[in-house]
């Protein structure tokens, strides 16, 4: 029996995996587009960063909206619109380029912000049902989130090659991979409209429910969980945008494709973190994998903060041409780039350990939880505004005490402290 409904339900699993994957490609491009309209508009670091802030607090508008269209239209329909808003909004983008306008591709990247969570809150409870939750929900979410990491990987070693001179960059030096992002999005509404998917969280109307006097808000480990998202996400962004306009300052002066490249060998990291997460996640707890990655975490980004700037190491890189090589680059860099491998598991065990246990309220909990993404845009900002007064190591500072706060979560605030509280689907 086992065996035959994981077999029916191989097919959602993949869809799951590729909208992983377009998740991370959208919202990946707004790591090179901060170097381009540094250049093309001559934006200062925090302004560089408000197309990916746009893009992260359009959760903040959608997550609980999503969360209800979930529950009420289910899977397939919303991700069936997810698509549709993301085609319009890598659309707007192409038009910022032909506008030349900060302001059009400001809108673009909301309103694409709205389809990656939209996305965002169908697939992880998705996974995470469709795997039977625990240990496993947490190892179906980590290799997804491995999908999710080789479309990161690519974007900006792509956006890098196309950027060119960066003295003569422009929005419209990205059309080729806006193209692709409109044509991945355009397969996956034909691929998903004919897809059967389970819907085990859809409301029915019909029925007759008593209102609970509890919600996903009554537990104190997914209070902490949203709070801990709100932090990574700004952590696994930071970290690569600000590794990346660093390389390309003029003290450092690295050509954005190599920069690019180097970028792009932090995702491959945190495709290669996933894949053992994934491999391992069956075994060994959500709250131990995340202890043991951000405290290793931390220690990277002490090290690269306290290391000098002018030490150059030979890196092996994720390049272009889709092979491997070598960039020299600061030994700081280096330390951040690694630090993939921490953030790669992150989001899983995060989402795992903050819905563990909600039963009936997961639906509702995922749309809350695709509220605190927006995180994704405010840190950076905040990182931008230190770097702008402090310098770009020392805009680090926020990643160690976001890291920081991780730690304490895996450690202490992800117990369930709520097992009271009831969670089947009908209440007595």
């Amino acid at each position: 029996m086992s065996t035959e409904q994981k077999k029916n339900y191989a097919l959602p699993i993949i869809v799951m995996f590729a909208l992983f994957a377009m998740i991370s490609f959208v919202t990946g491009l707004q790591n090179p587009m901060g170097v381009i309209v540094k250049s093309q508009f001559g934006a200062s670091n925090f302004m560089s960063q408000l197309g990916n802030a746009a893009n992260f607090i359009a959760y903040a508008f959608m997550g609980i909206p999503a969360g209800m269209l979930l529950q009420r239209i289910g899977y397939k329909k919303t991700a069936l619109l997810a698509v549709t808003v993301g085609f319009i909004g890598v659309g707007i983008t192409f038009l910022s380029g032909i506008a030349e306008s900060f302001a059009v591709y400001l809108v673009g990247a909301f309103i694409s912000g709205f389809s990656m969570c939209m996305l965002n809150t169908v697939v992880n409870p998705m996974l995470n049902t469709l795997a039977g939750g625990g240990n496993k929900g947490n190892q179906l979410i980590q290799l997804g989130g491995s999908f999710n990491s080789i479309s990161a990987t690519i974007v900006p070693v792509l956006v890098g090659y196309l950027i060119g001179d960066l003295a003569q960059a422009k929005i419209s030096n990205a059309d080729p991979a806006l193209f692709l992002a409109m044509g991945i999005f355009a397969l996956a509404f034909v691929v998903l409209y004919f897809v059967n998917i389970p819907e085990p969280h859809i409301v029915k109307t019909s029925a007759k429910k008593e209102k609970s006097k509890h919600s996903a808000l009554s537990f104190r480990h997914f209070v902490l969980g949203t709070v801990a998202i709100f932090i990574y996400v700004g952590v696994e962004v930071g970290i690569p945008n600000f590794a990346n306009l660093f390389m390309t300052s003029p003290e450092i002066n690295i050509d954005p494709t190599i920069a690019g490249s180097v970028v792009g060998t932090y995702w491959f990291l945190m495709m290669i973190g996933r894949l053992c997460g994934a491999s391992i996640g069956a075994k060994v707890s959500s709250r131990a994998m995340l202890t043991v990655v951000s405290t290793v975490g931390i220690a990277l980004v002490l090290g690269a903060i306290f290391c000098a700037d002018n030490i150059l190491v030979n890196m092996p890189v994720f390049k272009s041409d889709i092979s491997f090589g070598f960039a020299q680059v600061p030994v700081n860099v280096m330390l951040l780039i690694l630090c993939g491998l921490c953030t790669s598991v992150m989001w899983g065990g995060i989402f795992n350990l903050a819905v563990e246990g909600l039963g009936k309220y997961t639906a509702a909990a995922s749309g809350l939880f695709m509220v605190m993404v927006c995180g994704g845009g405010i840190l950076p900002l905040i990182q931008g505004g230190v770097a702008d007064f402090a310098g770009f190591l020392n805009s680090y500072w926020v990643i160690a005490l976001g890291l920081a706060y991780i730690l304490f979560y895996a450690a202490i605030g992800s117990k369930n402290v709520n097992t009271d509280i009831p969670t089947d689907d009908y209440e007595a």
